[in-house]
């Protein structure tokens, strides 16, 4: 594992779908809005420059790169893997395991399949709760624990990365994780430093949303400072909100997210 990365560049990306919203991982506005379409996602891929790199392979770079997809969705298997196979490229999926063979979520087959191909399989949680920092200590470790153990009884190999749900990270949470074996966890502060918490690398990431110019995960991806900057004051503003009482980040995010659809 990349113990000495003192940077990186990380990318989150979702479902990419045809035209039903439905057909891959979550539903509702705020899952909906980061689904691409295929044309969409072919685009962020062609702006994008460089091979990507993968977590456990030797780094192409000093600041390596890497694309990640949360959630677990089927378009996982059935559009995203390929895309990134013409290209020679390859992923890291998040998969939330209560959801593995559920109508629009991964089945354990296509998993086996992914990791075959060379794809990294990582844990996106059991359960993917609402506010996973909310969630107390032997919540955490079955998230984290039963997660990374029943993807390890999958793919025939440890498990250790995994990213955070929803971005509620907390000491909390990535001290479950480090605990379950987690090596590298990646959660959703828009940054490029690397932290540590135990043995386990912690990993920002930029979040793309449908509606995205494409050439955004091309700046993002050269290391572009006006993208990142403007990611890192968003997430500025959410972490206040998330920090105040009556939850009024929910009301911003639905306020956001609808301007956004």
């Amino acid at each position: 594992m990349p113990h000495r990365m003192d940077r990186a560049i990380s990318i989150m990306y979702h479902d990419v779908i045809d035209s039903d919203v439905a057909s891959s991982g979550f539903t509702g506005a705020g899952a909906d809005i980061y689904k691409l379409d295929r044309l969409e996602f072919a685009g962020h891929l062609d702006s994008i420059r460089r091979p990507p790199d993968v977590i456990g392979r030797e780094q192409r770079s000093r600041t390596p790169l890497f694309l990640t997809f949360d959630d677990g969705g089927v378009s996982a298997h059935t559009h995203i893997a390929p895309m990134l196979e013409e290209r020679g490229w390859r992923g890291h999926f998040f998969v939330t395991t209560d959801r593995i063979g559920q109508p629009g979520f991964l089945d354990a087959s296509q998993i086996r399949d992914l990791s075959e191909r060379g794809h990294v399989i990582g844990s996106h949680s059991c359960s993917h709760p609402p506010r996973i920092s909310a969630c107390s200590p032997a919540e955490l470790r079955r998230e984290w624990t039963d997660s990374v153990a029943a993807l390890a009884s999958i793919v025939n190999r440890d498990v250790t990365v995994a990213s955070v749900p929803g971005g509620f990270y907390s000491a909390a949470v990535g001290g479950a994780a480090a605990a379950a074996g987690i090596q590298v966890l990646f959660t959703s502060e828009p940054t490029t430093r690397v932290g540590r918490i135990g043995e386990c690398l912690l990993l920002g990431r930029y979040g793309i949303w449908r509606g995205m110019p494409p050439s955004t995960s091309g700046a993002i991806a050269a290391g572009a400072l006006a993208p990142r900057l403007r990611q890192a004051a968003w997430w500025s503003v959410k972490k206040a909100a998330k920090s105040l009482p009556g939850d009024p980040y929910a009301k911003l995010r639905r306020t956001l997210l609808g301007r956004r659809a």
